[in-house]
C-alpha cells in the first residue's frame, strides 16, 4: 500500500459489536497504532471477524488488533470459544500450560485478532484480589516455568506474549483499576522474586511487555508505566528487553496522580513506552490522540510489528484439526475438575 501510515503509539478501543464512521476516522488518525477489544464488542466468532475486518480496512497501514484472553475471570471471547481455566490452576496440571497457550492464541488468532495481554507473569503473594489467581503460583519459579510453558504454546500457535504486570502487581492490596496501590518492598527484594519472571522470558524471546501503575516509593517516585527508572534502567538496560512496552490502561485510577490524559501519555511515551492504551473513555482516547506528537519512528514500529499476528489456520480449519479437537476437549475436561 503506497504512502501508508506507520503504527501510531495510541492503542483505543470502539463503543459496540460494529464500527461507527466516527470510529473509522479515529483509526485513521496518525497516532493510532492499535485497537483493543473488550466483552462488549463480541457477540460470536464470525460477527468479531467481520468487525475485525473492517477495523483493518479503516487504517491505512498495518493496525494491531488485542484482547485480553488470559482465561479464569479475564477472558473477554466466550461464546464459541473453549473457556480457558485460571493461570492458578496450571500448578495441578503443569503439562497443560502450553496447551492452553496454544489454545488460547489459535483461537484469536482464527478470528483475526493479533495478540492476547498473556501470559501474567505476577508472583501472587496472597493480597492481591486484582491479581489472585490470574498469577499461575505464589512461587517465583513456578511462575516462571508455567508461564515459559503458556509463552511456548503461544509462539508454536503463532503469537507474541505480551508478559504484564511490570515490575509485578501481586503484594499490593489494592486494585490498581481504582486507586494507586503503593509497594513499600525495596528493590533486591522485587529482584529477587518479581522480576525472575521477567527476566527468565526476556531470555526466551518475550516479544510484549506491560506495566504497573504502582509507585515503589523505596526506589522511585514514578509509577512503574510513568518512570525512565523502571522502564530503561531496569527493563531495557538491566533485563536487555528489545520487545514492545506497553502502558496500563490511562483511563485508570492508578494513572490519574500525575495529570490529565495529555499529561499521562506523554509521560508515559517520555519515561520509554511504545504504545500508550486508552481505553473506556472515547473523549480521553480523542484527546490524547491529538495531544502526542505524530513521528515516524522505524525502531518503535518494528517492536510493535513483532505484536503481529500469524495465524496457522482460519475457524473452519480449525475445528477440523485433530489438534485443536483434543486440546479444547482436555481442557474443558480439566475445568470441570
Amino acid at each position: 500500500m503506497t504512502n501508508s501510515l506507520p503504527i501510531g503509539p495510541v492503542m483505543l478501543d470502539i463503543a459496540g459489536l460494529t464500527l461507527s464512521s466516527h470510529e473509522q476516522d479515529l483509526i485513521q488518525h496518525p497516532n493510532t497504532g492499535a485497537v483493543i477489544l473488550f466483552s462488549r464488542n463480541y457477540q460470536t466468532p464470525e460477527q468479531v471477524t467481520k468487525l475485525i475486518n473492517n477495523i483493518r480496512a479503516a487504517r491505512n497501514g498495518e493496525i494491531l488488533i488485542a484482547v485480553d484472553q488470559e482465561g479464569g475471570r479475564v477472558q473477554r471471547f466466550q461464546t464459541g470459544f473453549t473457556r480457558l481455566p485460571a493461570a492458578a490452576r496450571f500448578e495441578q496440571e503443569k503439562q497443560l500450560a502450553q496447551s492452553a497457550g496454544w489454545l488460547m492464541a489459535v483461537e484469536l488468532l482464527a478470528v483475526g485478532v493479533d495478540f492476547s495481554f498473556a501470559p501474567v507473569l505476577d508472583v501472587d503473594c496472597g493480597v492481591s484480589e486484582i491479581i489472585g489467581n490470574r498469577a499461575f503460583s505464589r512461587d517465583h519459579e513456578q511462575v516462571t516455568v508455567l508461564a515459559g510453558l503458556f509463552k511456548q504454546g503461544m509462539k508454536v500457535a503463532g503469537m507474541a506474549a505480551s508478559g504484564k504486570h511490570f515490575p509485578g502487581h501481586g503484594a499490593v492490596a489494592l486494585d490498581s483499576h481504582l486507586a494507586l496501590p503503593i509497594d513499600e518492598r525495596d528493590l533486591d527484594s522485587i529482584r529477587n522474586q518479581d522480576l525472575q519472571p521477567f527476566k527468565h522470558l526476556i531470555a526466551a524471546g518475550l516479544e510484549g511487555v506491560m506495566l504497573a501503575h504502582i509507585v515503589y516509593p523505596n526506589i522511585d517516585g514514578h509509577a512503574a508505566g510513568f518512570s525512565p527508572f523502571w522502564i530503561q534502567k531496569i527493563l531495557r538496560e538491566e533485563l536487555n528487553f528489545q520487545g514492545a512496552v506497553f502502558s496500563d490502561d490511562l483511563s485508570m485510577e492508578g494513572a490519574a496522580s500525575v495529570g490529565g490524559f495529555a499529561e499521562r501519555a506523554r509521560l508515559a511515551q517520555q519515561a520509554g513506552c511504545d504504545m500508550i492504551l486508552v481505553c473506556n473513555n472515547p473523549a480521553a482516547a480523542e484527546q490524547v490522540l491529538e495531544a502526542l506528537p505524530v513521528s515516524n519512528d522505524p525502531l518503535r514500529e518494528e517492536r510493535l510489528l513483532r505484536m503481529k499476528g500469524r495465524p496457522l489456520m482460519n475457524r473452519s480449519q480449525l475445528h477440523q484439526s485433530k489438534k485443536w479437537q483434543t486440546i479444547s476437549s482436555l481442557i474443558k475436561l480439566f475445568n470441570q475438575q
